[in-house]
């Protein structure tokens, strides 16, 4: 056998689904999260020697994130704060680990105390990363769907004998915001920062002749990092959602930017990455993260 060494390494229960009501009240409060717990620390004599001394079963990690849940979630991103705390604390032998939590959002049905619908469009997303006692919080969405009807165009791009689209300055910009945002500090009223940060890339995306996705992108990014200090990077990946001009001559009508054909695929995906100038980058938060953000 070749001689190898144990290298980066983590473990844990993933995809807790967790429902936490708050009925304190007639008038009750849902939270409803996904919640990945994975460790990191000394596991290297687990996996070498089949010791499992240090290995802090998953389920042990599953029962402590209902357990938890039973003192209220106020937000992803402190409920996550308070697991790392705990598995950091109790177990001298872990040192960290990553923390994902996803959030569907509830809707009350005509103000009801007791009934709701699935209202938010975006699901809310927290990634915890706590490695060599530092703390590195993302928090972001995807699945918010955006369009604008006009002030957009695409023009200016290179033609070549493969070149077949034509240039537009009136075009229907559509696409699925999926973002990420890293903080250089976790003492913060997330939730708040979370409905801020969402507001300023919706005004952002509304505002505006674009004349590229990927300016959209940089200016969106751009208002956030200006709008809150507390963050420092800023990821986006965002599928063109292409809508093309039907054509209507087939049986004598006009179309003049009314009717359109939705196409799902193949589509363009555009992804950026924008930072505060001078910060400090923390590219090891991000192992992990499926695709760009």
């Amino acid at each position: 056998m070749a001689e190898v060494r144990l290298a980066a390494n983590q473990y844990g229960k993933a995809e807790n689904r967790v429902v936490r009501v708050t009925r304190d009240t007639d008038r009750h409060e849902v939270a409803d999260l996904n919640v990945t717990s994975q460790l990191r620390g000394d596991f290297e004599a687990a996996h070498t020697d089949g010791d499992n001394s240090h290995v802090v079963a998953t389920d042990t990690q599953k029962n402590t994130i209902f357990a938890f849940a039973k003192d209220g979630i106020s937000s992803p991103e402190s409920f996550l704060m308070r697991l790392a705390d705990h598995f950091t604390s109790e177990f001298d032998w872990v040192s960290g680990g990553r923390w994902v939590a996803d959030q569907y959002g509830w809707t009350r049905i005509n103000d009801h105390d007791h009934a709701f619908y699935r209202g938010s469009p975006e699901v809310r997303t927290a990634v915890l990363v706590r490695d060599a006692g530092t703390d590195t919080m993302l928090s972001g969405f995807y699945g918010l769907t955006v369009m604008k009807t006009t002030q957009s165009g695409f023009v200016g791009f290179p033609r070549d004998r493969y070149t077949t689209l034509q240039e537009t300055e009136d075009r229907i910009l559509a696409t699925d915001i999926s973002t990420k945002w890293r903080y250089n500090i976790t003492d913060l009223d997330f939730n708040k920062v979370y409905e801020s940060v969402k507001q300023v890339i919706m005004t952002s995306f509304s505002e505006g002749y674009s004349k590229a996705l990927q300016q959209d992108l940089y200016k969106m990014a751009a208002a956030v990092i200006d709008a809150h200090a507390e963050i420092d990077e800023i990821r986006f990946s965002c599928p063109n959602k292409h809508h093309f001009l039907s054509d209507l001559s087939f049986c004598g009508l006009d179309n003049p930017g009314e009717v359109f054909y939705a196409a799902d695929r193949p589509y363009g995906l555009i992804e950026a990455t924008i930072q505060r100038k001078g910060s400090a980058t923390a590219d090891q938060a991000w192992v992990g993260v499926a695709g760009f953000c």
